[in-house]
């Protein structure tokens, strides 16, 4: 988690725990002043009040505008909502994905139930109680744009009568030579199963083993350090098998075989070795038996900064990628995406080989932890940025629901995103499931497949400098 993450959550639990001495406090006063049986009424009437409206952690007013600045090629056109239908003011412009700006502002009922804007056949839901600018990705449904049918409509928001329209054009990415790096089993997978699977060639590459935070395989009679090499050679396994599902044998998969959340402190320490946290393995070639081909760190098998951006550069100089598929540097906080992007950028430098483009992914998020926020199987508006615009290209391609249920399945496979919710966010789904009108998927319980399991995947573009 980065220091920004950190922050923003330190803050957030300490005005948690002002509200709850202030409501402590009051509480006293009325079990003094009333009557005493009143209290624990109001305790379990303010708990599922918390776990149904106010358990989501948003780190930004819903009241921001969201900020995005697009490149000076992007077609841009004023467009008008009529009679809930999209009305364009000249004809389409070329390209694939198709962002909405709207102006759009909750109701009363949008405060406690999930806002939506209906787009044709989609849903895309925003904050509770916002207002602002936001943007609806229409990607998969040029057609009913260009020809002014879609249909357009508010649920439990008010929709403005004006609107832009961004038409971003990008080559396919999926018909060049990419390479998806992915800081932990399930990366590729929740980022762009639906990209790689269409891909005529592609190579993936792990950078962790994924051991850490073993409980659930201690109550298998196993100590910590036990638990944590099991499931690290499961999610070692997992990185090189479930691929193949999405068409990608194991002859290009890679696993680089570091430990989870030791890589910041890798890049601090560039030469000195950081072994797991919990495994007490500081040997990576454990990991590393099923590669297709030996690379730079098998010679001392040590975790280094030092060789993990050697294998790197090795990988780039072997696979020749045109373009790579990696964490968001400023938009994903986790403290493993940051540093396997900040290292690969290393890697480039020492390789033989640019590639020629970078496709950054956000699979958590800063600001918004249910971000894509809405149901499984439907689009995936875009992020907040309310601090600072973003100024990326973006490129949105679309899943089938065929694509969908591979992906999901993909997702089940994962051993990290398996075993049965905890039991307070069993009750939590249950109780926003009542009264705040929330679904979750059948096809696992993870929250992942709710984000991840979409029509659309999203990308930020950006070129690599030459050298």
């Amino acid at each position: 988690m980065s220091g920004r993450k950190q922050q923003l959550l330190k803050r957030h639990r300490r005005n948690k725990r002002l509200t709850l001495i202030i409501g402590l406090l009051l509480l006293a006063v009325i079990g003094i002043g009333v009557a005493w049986w009143w209290v624990p009424i109001l305790i379990a009437a303010a708990w599922i009040a918390h776990e149904a409206w106010f358990s989501d952690h948003l780190f930004y007013s819903p009241k921001s505008d969201y900020h995005y600045q697009f490149p000076d090629a992007a077609h841009v056109q004023t467009v008008s909502v009529i009679n809930d239908k999209l009305q364009l003011s000249e004809p389409l412009g070329e390209g694939e994905t198709l962002l909405l700006e709207l102006d759009l502002r909750s109701t009363w009922l949008g405060r406690w139930l999930d806002p939506y804007v209906l787009a044709g056949d989609d849903r895309q839901d925003f904050e509770r109680g916002f207002a602002g600018r936001r943007y609806v990705n229409l990607t998969g449904q040029r057609a009913v744009v260009a020809d002014g049918t879609l249909r357009l409509k508010g649920g439990f928001c008010r929709v403005g009568d004006s609107a832009r329209l961004y038409v971003l054009s990008n080559p396919d990415y999926s018909q060049q030579r990419l390479m998806i790096l992915a800081p932990h089993a399930d990366d590729a997978e929740l980022a762009a199963f639906g990209l790689y699977s269409r891909a005529a060639e592609r190579c993936i590459v792990t950078v962790t083993q994924g051991e850490i935070e073993a409980e659930r395989y201690e109550q298998l009679g196993l100590d910590r350090a036990e638990a944590a090499r099991l499931k690290g050679r499961l999610r070692t396994w997992d990185s090189l098998a479930i691929p193949l599902w999405g068409g990608v044998p194991q002859s290009h998969c890679v696993q680089l075989g570091y430990y989870c959340l030791q890589l910041p402190a890798m890049a601090q320490a560039p030469a000195e070795p950081f072994g797991s946290r919990d495994s007490s393995e500081s040997d990576i070639r454990s990991a590393r038996q099923h590669n297709p081909s030996p690379l730079p760190g098998d010679q001392d098998g040590a975790p280094t900064w030092h060789n993990l951006v050697a294998d790197l550069a090795a990988l780039l100089d072997a696979y020749r990628p045109d373009v790579i598929v990696l964490p968001h540097p400023e938009l994903d906080p986790h403290a493993d995406h940051i540093a396997t992007t900040q290292a690969l950028y290393e890697a480039v430098h020492k390789s033989a080989h640019t590639p020629e483009v970078a496709l950054f992914y956000a699979n958590h998020l800063h600001d918004n932890d249910r971000w894509p926020m809405g149901l499984a199987g439907k689009g995936v508006a875009l992020p907040p940025f309310v601090e600072a615009p973003s100024v990326d290209q973006l490129w949105s391609t679309s899943l089938s629901s065929q694509v969908q249920l591979d992906k999901a399945m993909a997702l089940a496979m994962q051993h990290d995103l398996q075993g049965p919710l905890a039991l307070k966010k069993r009750l939590r789904r249950q109780i926003q499931r009542w009264l705040a009108g929330r679904e979750w998927p059948l096809t696992g319980d993870d929250e992942f497949f709710r984000k991840a399991v979409r029509r659309h995947e999203v990308f930020w573009v950006r070129r690599f400098p030459r050298p």
